[in-house]
């Protein structure tokens, strides 16, 4: 199983589109996450449109009425793993530990809200960040991940899209 994990994408915004690097592995995955701040409900749609089931959480940003139908946390199963999603993880300082604390049993947990890419196995349990594909901020470039489920087991790859 694929899939597709991309956050912080504050569309429609202008002319901003995603990167096609980001659309071709939206398009060819099993599933994709958003980890929030997906800002309007026209873009939700878009990302329905692409093909594969799409599931996320609510952003701090995200418009009302997109607010109004995105929980603030989740938990998805796929592939026999657990996953657990939220937009904003908290201080850096015991985040890790906080987060899997807050999914219990969940083999990775996504997050976004800092823009930053993060994947790091921490005490069993990845801890991930997909960056943004549209905003890098302080990050080197724009990115999304890519989680690849086999025989229950997650292996995840940061894509950079671009800078």
């Amino acid at each position: 199983m694929r899939i597709a994990v991309i956050s912080d994408t504050h569309m429609p915004r202008g002319a901003r589109r995603l990167p096609e690097a980001c659309v071709e592995r939206l398009r060819v995955a099993d599933l994709i996450l958003h980890g929030g701040d997906v800002t309007g409900p026209s873009f939700w749609e878009e990302l329905g449109e692409l093909g594969p089931p799409v599931e996320g959480v609510r952003g701090n940003i995200d418009e009302p009425e997109l607010a109004a139908v995105l929980p603030a946390t989740r938990v998805v199963e796929a592939g026999g793993a657990r996953i657990g999603l939220v937009h904003i993880p908290g201080p850096a300082a015991g985040r890790a530990g906080r987060l899997a604390a807050r999914f219990p049993g969940c083999a990775a947990v996504v997050y976004g809200h800092t823009h930053v890419p993060q994947v790091e196995l921490v005490g069993g349990v990845w801890m991930l960040n997909p960056g943004s594909p549209t905003e890098r901020r302080r990050a080197s470039t724009r990115t999304m991940l890519e989680l690849r489920i086999e025989d229950h087991e997650l292996v995840p790859e940061l894509i950079d899209v671009g800078a």
